[in-house]
């Protein structure tokens, strides 16, 4: 996990988030990252289907749950890309309730996206110019 993130939001937990336990199920916690990832992306100018003119495809996710979420909870929701190579990159979410006692993390998360290229329908290089937003250290 990355030690500083370049973008947060906060987004609360809806009655519809949660599952037959009462708390938010996994596909819950993955739209809740997708609207992290989609506010980020947003941010910098892009979506995942405009991406300099391609698109993203998540090729694979891994979770690590620390906390129940419930109904009525604040997730602070960190995001950074990193990891990258010539057709994709990782988005790492460190994801946080946040109320008025403490911070506590409810989960850890990272997404591989490959870019795509929907007209021919194959893999693509990473546009320079998105890697300078995502990466501008690099």
């Amino acid at each position: 996990m990355p030690s500083i993130y370049s973008f947060s939001t906060e987004i609360p937990v809806r009655i519809t988030d949660l599952n037959y336990g009462g708390h938010v199920g996994n596909d819950s916690f993955l739209s809740m990252i997708q609207e992290a990832r989609q506010q980020y992306l947003k941010k910098l100018g892009y979506g995942e289907l405009d991406f300099e003119g391609y698109g993203l495809i998540m090729a694979d996710t891994a979770i690590e749950y620390k906390h129940e979420l419930n109904y009525g909870d604040i997730i602070r929701i960190s995001v950074q890309a990193t990891d990258f190579d010539k057709i994709g990159f990782d988005f790492y979410y460190l994801l946080e309730i946040i109320n008025q006692d403490e911070i506590k993390v409810a989960g850890k998360a990272k997404t591989g996206m490959i870019c795509y290229d929907y007209t021919t329908k194959k893999k693509t290089s990473i546009p320079a110019n998105a890697l300078k937003k995502l990466a501008p250290e690099l």
